[in-house]
Formats: C-alpha cells, structure tokens, sequence
C-alpha cells in the first residue's frame, strides 16, 4: 500500500489522515504543535514536527518524506497580523526538499481565491485573476509546483469549508450592514473534501487543476438568513443598496474526471 505524507494535519489534515488509515495506507502527518504529536501517533499516523519559514525547513524533512510517493500539502496562508508571511517562498524552500525524496506526487490545497469576484461563471478553464494577497499567493505558488519537473502536482481549489462545529453562520449571525446579498455561496463540506482528495489518490489522477465547491449555490442572504434560522441563532441583516459581487464555482470537472459524487450537494 502507498506511503502518503501530509505536511499539515491540522482541521482538514488530520481527519483526511485518520480515514486514509482506515483505508490501510501508511500515513506520516507533520505538525507545528509539540503536544499535537501525540493525537497523531494515537490515531497510527506517524508523526513529525515540521515547520517552514521562508529561509529553512525545520524538523527533520527527510524522514518525512522518505519512502512516500505522495505528498499532500496542506497549511494555509498566513498573510494576517504580525506572523505575516511570503507563502510563495515558504513552499520554495521545501520544493528541493521534495524534488530529492521518492514522492512523485504532489497534491496542493489550494483555494477558489486564485478567481476573482467578477460576477463570472467559473470552471477550470476560466483565467485566474487573484484579487487578494491571499489568492495571488496561492496562483504563484500552484505555478511554481506545476513548474518542477521532479515530479507531478495536482491542484484542488477548494471554496469555503465547513463541517465539525466550522461554519460562515456563526461568525455572520446577528451583523448588519453586510454586503453582497445575491452573492452565490462556494461552499464545500469537509467530507466531501476528505472524498476528493482520496478519489484523486485512489485513481491515480496526476498533473490535474480542480475546482471543488458543492453543485447548489444559493445566494448569500438566502443561505445564511435559513442557516441562522435552523441554528436558532439571530438573522444577520443585509445591505440592499450596492451592487452585490461575487462569482460562482463549477466543479463539473469533479464529477467528470473523479466521477465523484457529493455527499453534501446542498449543504
């Protein structure tokens, strides 16, 4: 059975682990947290503590990868605050890293970030345009691991994720004023993420772009009004007076190519 690395095994990382070790792959997961090692080793998943900076790869990288055949990078952006970050050249300094171990596979997470909100029908085949630092930085580093010759990525470009107690509702329940009402939600559930990434390494799918968001995309004020209702919790209130802008993701590809089908279609 495949060795799979994941470099990250943190809300999406650690569930998508557990049930590849349930699968019967072997799975070694990194972490930043020392008293997170031990979750890792109880769930049979080898564990490391890695961390990238811009300049170097601490932890010991090679063990890491050594005799995997893929890799699954999985750590966000972190383009906020004072721990503000160049994301583009955190993953160049671990690309070499890679390049000389046995994967032959990468698969990014990225994110639907890299499309602008430009009112457009996105698929694949749609040119991406960042319009935050956040999905530049994601573009340029999709770029710069399609580049590498080493060894083959593939992309998945996730919309926004929820699932196990994560949701928007909870964050926009109760505001006012906010914008961009008949905005389409891009949403994805965490197992239909977990079900993609395994289709992907089930199937051997290699060198692909994904967009992954589930099939029904209801407007902003509509969800998140009948969310807010179901959960009890108070309505959040919507600006009327400006253009709403927004884009909606087509994950045909998905169903296509995967001939995955989604467990939360609706969310």
């Amino acid at each position: 059975m495949k060795k799979i690395s994941i470099l990250g095994c943190g809300w999406l990382g650690l569930p998508l682990a557990k049930s590849l070790v349930s699968k019967g792959f072997l799975v070694k997961g990194s972490t930043t947290s020392e008293a997170k090692l031990a979750i890792l080793e109880s769930a049979n998943i080898q564990a490391y503590s890695i961390r990238l900076t811009e300049n170097e790869v601490m932890g010991n990288i090679a063990a890491f990868l050594s005799e995997s055949e893929i890799v699954i990078i999985d750590i966000p952006p972190k383009l906020r605050g004072d721990g503000a970050e160049n994301f583009v050249a955190k993953i160049a300094t671990l690309i070499p890293f890679i390049a000389e171990s046995t994967v032959n596979h990468v698969v990014f997470i990225s994110s639907t970030s890299v499309y602008a909100d430009d009112n457009s029908i996105v698929t694949e085949n749609s040119q991406p345009k960042p319009d935050t630092e956040s999905g530049r930085q994601l573009l340029a580093t999709e770029k710069l691991l399609q580049a590498n010759t080493n060894f083959k990525a593939t992309i998945i470009r996730f919309g926004g994720l929820i699932g196990e107690n994560r949701h928007p509702i909870y964050f926009l329940a109760g505001r006012k004023n906010l914008e961009n009402p008949e905005a389409p939600i891009n949403l994805i559930h965490q197992d239909d993420c977990i079900g993609i990434i395994e289709a992907v390494i089930s199937q051997n799918v290699k060198g692909e772009v994904f967009n992954a968001v589930a099939p029904n995309h209801p407007s902003r004020k509509t969800y998140y009004t009948q969310k807010a209702l179901e959960l009890e919790l108070p309505l959040p209130e919507f600006e009327e007076g400006k253009m709403s802008i927004g884009k909606t993701i087509m994950s045909d590809k998905v169903e296509t190519v995967l001939r995955y089908t989604f467990q939360h279609p609706s969310l």
